[in-house]
């Protein structure tokens, strides 16, 4: 299982792509899929929160001194 930033990077590289993408089914599917890894990201800070044992090395710290993009 990925951590939390991995998901996080998946969706930001989905957006990323979004934006130079001519078709606008594409686009949406695209942000279809960042919104995807978001909820993953989300539901894995959920997961390590409630069992800290699963956390990678690391991880907890990480997600301490996250915080969100600015829009």
């Amino acid at each position: 299982m990925k951590k939390a930033s991995e998901y996080r990077l998946h969706a930001k590289e989905c957006r990323d792509l979004a934006a130079h993408m001519d078709s606008e089914e594409q686009r949406a599917l695209m942000l279809g899929m960042a919104d995807h890894w978001d909820k993953l990201a989300t539901d894995r800070v959920a997961l390590i929160s409630r069992h800290p044992e699963l956390a990678h090395d690391g991880e907890r710290d990480e997600e301490r001194s996250w915080s969100p993009p600015e829009a």
